[in-house]
């Protein structure tokens, strides 16, 4: 198992973020270290979104998705997208 060593935040993630109230923003970080932990904890998508993982988790008692990709070669975990399911995917594409 390897650990992620650092994190990146993509634009549309950190815009995602900063709508979020305090107590959305724990449950949001204890499920980034919980990846940082173990990378491959999200499942892997297939065809168009090959280069995408979904991590779900709850937040406030409500389903939420969490897309990153992981580069094993740098142990860098990049956060890409945070929703719910309803066109969580269409919006990444």
């Amino acid at each position: 198992m390897v650990k992620a060593t650092s994190v990146l935040q993509t634009p549309t993630f950190k815009k995602a973020v900063k709508k979020l109230k305090a107590n959305q923003k724990k449950d949001l970080d204890s499920a980034i270290k919980e990846l940082m932990a173990d990378p491959d904890l999200g499942e892997q998508k297939k065809g168009d979104l090959s280069f995408l993982r979904v991590h779900k988790f709850k937040m406030n008692k409500q389903l939420t998705l969490l897309g990153y990709g992981f580069n094993h070669g740098a142990l860098v975990l990049e956060l890409i997208a945070l929703g719910s399911h309803e066109n969580f995917y269409r919006d990444i594409k």
